[in-house]
């Protein structure tokens, strides 16, 4: 074999070697796939707006093993502010004892992080509850959606974190439980069930 023809079948190996190797570069390359759409978020609470009637489950002694719950009803009315997704709820319940449990909650969308900020809000002392609930909805393992939200804060001297959860149950049924975890979010304690009927 002369080294002519030697160097030109090296030169062939070499390409086909490069085609396997490389299979872009023997044609175009596709184009880019584009991430998937992110939620937006900034209509998830649109469910709740408008005036319930509250049944609330509280327990009061939490992470002690108590199983001593009270009830109460009263109202729970959810409005949107300045049309925009922000919205404001006005609570108040009641108990045949006469205990009586009153608050406000502001929800804000940050188009951005696609994440609500959920605060308690204390008109009587002009204050706002920190740090707020922060999370978003996300479809479940049964395809309906469930809004998460989470934070972190201290109960009777331990340091909890708080969980929310927000569910629609069809149009004139919502659904919402607060538990706590003092083991770093390995198991919680269910604190708060509010189940709300729709009146308009």
């Amino acid at each position: 074999m002369t080294r002519d023809s030697l160097r030109a079948g090296l030169l062939a190996l070499t390409t086909v070697a490069a085609v396997i190797l490389h299979p872009g570069l023997s044609r175009a390359q596709p184009a880019a796939v584009p991430p998937p759409a992110v939620h937006d978020g900034g209509h998830d609470f649109d469910f709740l707006i408008g005036d319930w009637k509250a049944h609330v489950r509280r327990l009061p002694d939490r992470l002690v093993g108590s199983t001593k719950w009270i009830e109460y009803d009263g109202i729970s009315n959810h409005h949107k502010l300045l049309d925009s997704d922000a919205n404001f709820e006005e609570f108040e319940v009641r108990n045949a004892a006469g205990d009586h449990l009153k608050g406000q909650t502001l929800r804000l969308y940050n188009p951005e992080t696609h994440q609500w900020s959920i605060y308690l809000v204390d008109v009587n002392r002009g204050t706002l509850d920190e740090p707020p609930q922060v999370g978003q909805f996300a479809d479940g393992p049964n395809g309906k959606s469930m809004g998460e939200f989470y934070a972190q804060d201290v109960w009777k001297g331990r340091a909890v974190y708080i969980r929310y959860q927000w569910r629609s149950l069809g149009p004139k049924t919502a659904r919402m439980e607060q538990a706590f975890s003092a083991d770093g979010g390995k198991t919680w304690e269910v604190n708060w069930i509010a189940v709300d009927t729709r009146v308009k």
